[in-house]
């Protein structure tokens, strides 16, 4: 016997919607990035990338318990922001771990954003010794 077909369905929707959330996640980390530091309201955040405030608010709450040092700032006039930083520290991966972030990266598609595009060109330069 095979898959019943609502099987099927149902993994390819739950694939597209983790999908989306990866997406969204990116964006979100992008325009924390962009604010230098800046809060930037959920609400705010939510509407701009076409989701409920609380959908939003998961996203963040995933992206921290990754450790993606998004500060909250509770309250009325709170937000989200990330901590101004220089630049970060260099990363040095081994070649298993480089090909990791090349698998995740080609599931979300490498040109999802500018930065994905430019993470895989770097990745994959540093893979293939160039």
């Amino acid at each position: 016997m095979g898959t019943p077909r609502h099987s099927l369905a149902a993994a390819s929707r739950d694939g597209h919607l983790a999908l989306r959330r990866v997406e969204r996640q990116q964006a979100v980390i992008e325009r924390l990035h962009a604010a230098h530091g800046a809060r930037l309201r959920i609400a705010d955040l939510a509407r701009d990338l076409g989701v409920a405030p609380r959908t939003l608010a998961r996203d963040v709450e995933r992206l921290r318990d990754s450790g993606v040092p998004i500060v909250a700032h509770p309250g009325r006039g709170g937000g989200v922001s990330l901590p101004r930083a220089a630049a970060p520290a260099p990363i040095r991966f081994d070649l298993p771990e480089a090909a990791a972030v090349i698998s995740s990266l080609a599931v979300l598609g490498p040109t999802v954003s500018p930065s994905a595009a430019s993470a895989m060109r770097k990745l994959a330069q540093a893979v293939g010794g160039g």
